[in-house]
């Protein structure tokens, strides 16, 4: 196992899979491009996505 895989980072679903009109999910608060393509992003590209939903989820509060 590459270190790589060993620090894959986890899908933030939690199984609640709708868009809403802004094009993000309500359950994990992806994008829909960033759903289709988390599975070929890199840990880097997925932790900036991570980021960004929890600065969002900040800001919404």
């Amino acid at each position: 196992m590459s270190g790589e895989e060993a620090a894959r980072v986890p899908s933030p679903c939690t199984g609640v899979c709708r868009l809403n009109r802004q094009d993000c999910c309500i359950g994990c608060g992806r994008t829909g491009l960033e759903i289709a393509e988390w599975g070929v992003m890199n840990n880097a590209e997925k932790q900036a996505v991570l980021v960004r939903i929890k600065r969002e989820e900040t800001a919404s509060r």
